[in-house]
């Protein structure tokens, strides 16, 4: 059985200005990394655009409201802080990113495709329940969550994060519900300041990992190995959900963790084999950060023929 890649040219019409590091050749970059023959067996799909009510199941309906009022005439644009904004183009993109981490939902659940990718932009994981921040409009791992809830009846989901800044978005949103779990990798000190160890939720359903600056493969391992991956077990999800952000990468601009492209394979791997022992494989993986183009395309081609072993 194949895996899906969900992606949609809108992702493309999201504008974020000239000299932004999150900018659309990040999805150009890794579709075309994507287009050589090994990829051939990719069940390539369109992405729908989320349902307002799926939004608001996730978000705040004020914040929703919010965002999807924000329409400014083409070339002009809407800022929400010093590096959030909304173009003309922004909201579909933004929509379509969260239904296509729902359509990838379905697609594992319906059982026509072993897992799912979603390329998309903008990215979700830092989000809150009732504000935009760090790039990010709409929460789509939160969103993918509570869809599976809604329409498959799932009851503990949990998303595992390896981008280089932390999920303050998916944590909020999770926290006080002892059925979603989240866990994060991430640098500290970075942005957003948020994902100290003592930050673990209601009924010890957050898990945050920090990685000082500087650190590499052998950190990064350990923080999973013996941090993540034993609570992430005992959790028992029936669904997986992978915030994948790349951004951990040595020759990303935004931060300073010396991650390769092995270290992803690696990752990738290890939450598989979780994945197969605990949810009968069901993962769906959600592009989230990256900012070097060339390192993005190469860690994201080698997240995907990692999953394509599933």
């Amino acid at each position: 059985m194949s895996i899906a890649l969900f992606t949609h040219p809108a992702a493309l019409e999201h504008d974020t200005g000239e000299f932004h590091p999150e900018c659309p050749d990040r999805i150009r970059y890794i579709l075309r990394a994507l287009e050589t023959q090994e990829f051939s067996t990719l069940l390539r799909e369109s992405c729908p655009e989320a349902p307002e009510a799926a939004l608001k199941a996730a978000h705040a309906p004020d914040h929703v409201d919010r965002i999807l009022a924000m329409r400014p005439a083409p070339g002009g644009m809407v800022h929400i802080d010093s590096d959030t904004f909304v173009s003309h183009g922004s909201v579909e993109a933004a929509r379509r990113a969260a239904g296509g981490a729902m359509a990838a939902v379905d697609a594992v659940m319906e059982g026509w495709a072993k897992g799912a990718f979603v390329a998309m932009r903008p990215p979700g994981h830092h989000a809150e329940g009732d504000q935009a921040m760090g790039f990010c409009l709409f929460n789509n791992a939160a969103v993918a969550a509570c869809h599976a809830r809604a329409r498959w009846g799932l009851t503990r989901i949990a998303v595992v994060d390896f981008d280089v800044h932390h999920g303050n978005g998916t944590q909020d949103i999770f926290f006080n519900d002892k059925d979603l779990f989240y866990a994060s990798s991430h640098q500290h000190p970075c942005y957003p300041g948020t994902g100290l160890a003592q930050e673990r939720g209601i009924a010890g359903n957050i898990v945050n990992m920090q990685l000082a600056p500087g650190s590499g493969s052998n950190d990064f391992r350990d923080a999973w190995a013996y941090g993540i991956f034993p609570v992430l077990e005992a959790f028992k999800p029936e669904l997986l959900i992978i915030s994948a952000g790349f951004d951990a990468h040595a020759a990303d601009p935004l931060a300073q963790l010396r991650l390769s492209v092995r270290d992803f394979e690696w990752v990738t791997g290890e939450l598989l084999m979780i994945a197969d022992r605990l949810c009968p494989g069901r993962v769906v993986s959600l592009l989230e950060g990256g900012y070097d183009l060339d390192a993005l395309a190469a860690s994201a081609a080698a997240h995907v023929r990692t999953l394509m072993r599933l």
